[in-house]
């Protein structure tokens, strides 16, 4: 078998990639068929974190938090991202995947609370960490979280899971003409004006040295085609 080409990784997955073509919630074939995918790089013996956001739950709720406290909302998102990783550790288990979430609310009648040394032990042990409720703060998103974990956790590269196969010239949607880069520095990207991820989130991870790399989640075999090293998405580095 192969060998990876990453040790430990991050994934970061949106809440929108769990609704598939719903308005909203989540899709019992999209959550099985990322799952069936996740199994595949835990075989190889990557050892996976993943950082979960709430949109696709705060999307049903959305028009009644307008003009809502930004405090408040946040909050709310936060409980939504906790809801997200329960369902996706159960996927896991009912296909044999341990799992263990870890909030970085206090809610230990429902979920761990986030608690670093253990989360490595887990991640040594073979089994995947979910990390919920994003920083554990308000106007921090998930994308900072994913970049907050990722270091913590000291791996090797942060996956960012989007709806297209990496980071383009310009939006491939409305220009035929958008190119796919392989690879990008973080300084490019910034010079490029190219959305990745939010500022925060990005400017942590050019500090601290951890890659990135951009790919798309409903691509058959993307994820593990990622972690094998190969021409997949788009890595955005140093």
């Amino acid at each position: 078998m192969a060998t990876p080409a990453h040790k430990r990784v991050l994934l970061k997955l949106s809440g929108e990639a769990l609704m598939g073509d719903d308005p909203f919630g989540i899709n019992r074939e999209t959550i099985e068929r990322m799952v069936a995918d996740i199994a595949e790089v835990v075989k190889l013996g990557v050892e996976l974190a993943i950082v979960i956001g709430g949109g696709n739950i705060f999307r049903g709720i959305a028009l009644g938090a307008e003009g809502m406290d930004r405090a408040t909302a946040d909050y709310m998102g936060m409980m939504a991202t906790v809801m997200n990783a329960m369902a996706l550790q159960d996927a896991m288990r009912r296909a044999g995947i341990e799992a263990r979430v870890q909030s970085a609310l206090n809610i230990e009648q429902v979920v761990e609370p986030y608690i670093r040394p253990k989360a490595i032990r887990y991640l040594e042990e073979g089994k995947v960490v979910i990390f919920a409720a994003g920083t554990g703060n308000p106007f921090f998103t998930t994308d900072t979280a994913a970049a907050l974990r990722g270091s913590e956790m000291g791996v090797e590269v942060v996956l960012k899971a989007t709806k297209v196969d990496g980071v383009y010239s310009a939006d491939p949607k409305k220009d035929k003409q958008a190119t796919r880069y392989a690879t990008i520095s973080f300084d490019e990207a910034l010079g490029k004006r190219l959305q990745i991820m939010d500022a925060t989130a990005f400017a942590l991870c050019r500090d601290q040295r951890l890659p990135i790399k951009v790919f798309n989640i409903n691509k058959a075999g993307a994820l593990k085609r990622v972690v094998m090293g190969e021409d997949e998405g788009t890595l955005v580095h140093v």
